[in-house]
């Protein structure tokens, strides 16, 4: 068993942002880990699923299923890898990648929000966008309706370079309403996946994705997110790897800007109004 095909094993296996698994790669080495899984080396009621799953896994079938997405499996042995990603507690086994996966060495700037954005987040996330493709930065996003669909919107109207970390197979389109989206994206840009071709969306999945959006990305953007939002765990994520995370302010009286102002509030997040204080911000975490 190569390297490629112990990560492609274990990536099949293992739920994205595992800390114990990350803990026994990082000590072991994937190739001895995943031998051990084969050989049921992991004894216990709570290694059951993983074993059982192991047993029934075919490497090679996995590894096609990826290049019949049109895809890629690219693993931190990859020239590609994106190098932000070694800071993360538990690292990506590995990423599944449609397009052009040399992007993800681009300096980028995450823009996140609210899936229910008001005409004033939709226009502030595009123009950020477009602002920060011009200076030739990539856009990273989820691919959610609301400010993640403007913020790739933006970069691909302004002809850059974004990049949508999703939280299923690269080659299921959710939302469903961004098909065309992802296509564009694919097309000059990067979808990116820790999960196998095939696997749909799951609550604990999009929670373990943020993390990949504020690592791969040199800092955050928060448009507009309400108090509680999957958004501010992507700027948590992003704070804990000392990230410039920023935030949008906006009026006292909207529920899409609360969580932006509980982050500025908390001191978590700068303001910015301007695409200039945004590069004037970050460039002072360099």
């Amino acid at each position: 068993m190569n390297v490629m095909e112990a990560r492609a094993l274990l990536f099949s296996v293992i739920e994205g942002g595992h800390s114990f698994w990350g803990q026994e790669i990082g000590l072991l080495g994937p190739i001895n880990v995943a031998e051990k899984l084969v050989n049921l080396g992991y004894e216990g009621v709570k290694f059951d699923r993983i074993n059982s799953a192991t047993r029934k896994l075919n490497v090679g079938q996995v590894l096609e299923s990826i290049a019949i997405a049109n895809a890629q499996f690219i693993t931190p042995e990859h020239d590609h890898w994106p190098v932000g990603l070694k800071d993360l507690a538990a690292p990506p086994i590995g990423l599944v990648v449609k397009g052009k996966s040399e992007v993800l060495l681009h300096s980028s700037l995450a823009i996140v929000g609210t899936r229910n954005p008001t005409n004033y987040g939709v226009r502030v996330a595009g123009d950020f966008a477009a602002g920060f493709v011009d200076r030739e930065w990539a856009i990273v996003s989820g691919g959610a309706y609301g400010i993640d669909g403007a913020a790739h919107k933006g970069a691909l109207i302004a002809e850059g370079i974004t990049i949508a970390v999703i939280a299923t197979g690269v080659d299921v389109n959710y939302p469903a309403g961004h098909a065309r989206l992802f296509a564009e994206i694919a097309d000059s840009g990067a979808i990116v996946s820790e999960v196998v071709p095939g696997s749909h969306a799951i609550p604990a999945r999009f929670l373990t994705r943020n993390r990949l959006i504020a690592a791969i990305s040199k800092a955050t953007l928060v448009v507009e997110a309400a108090f509680r939002s999957g958004s501010l765990r992507t700027a948590r994520d992003a704070a804990e790897l000392l990230r410039p995370v920023m935030a949008i302010p906006g009026p006292i009286t909207s529920p899409t800007s609360e969580g932006c102002h509980r982050l500025i509030g908390e001191r978590s997040a700068e303001v910015v109004t301007s695409i200039v204080d945004a590069v004037e911000f970050i460039a002072t975490h360099r």
